[in-house]
């Protein structure tokens, strides 16, 4: 005899493995590591201090 199965339990599994490859390719795709955004943001704080550093001074009116 063959054992009965829920349909709408069985499709939400289904649903939600296919949400999980989803997401797990788009992790891939398009994720960054922690390094790498440590490593954008000094790059970005040294780029902004860089261009501080070459600002003028408009001397007081």
């Amino acid at each position: 005899m063959a054992e009965i199965v829920n349909l709408n339990r069985f499709r939400k599994a289904k649903d939600k493995a296919s949400q999980k490859a989803e997401a797990d390719a788009n992790a891939v795709k398009f994720g960054r590591t922690k390094a790498e955004k440590r490593l954008e943001e000094a790059q970005k704080a040294q780029a902004d201090q860089r261009l501080d550093g070459h600002e003028r001074d408009r001397g007081e009116p």
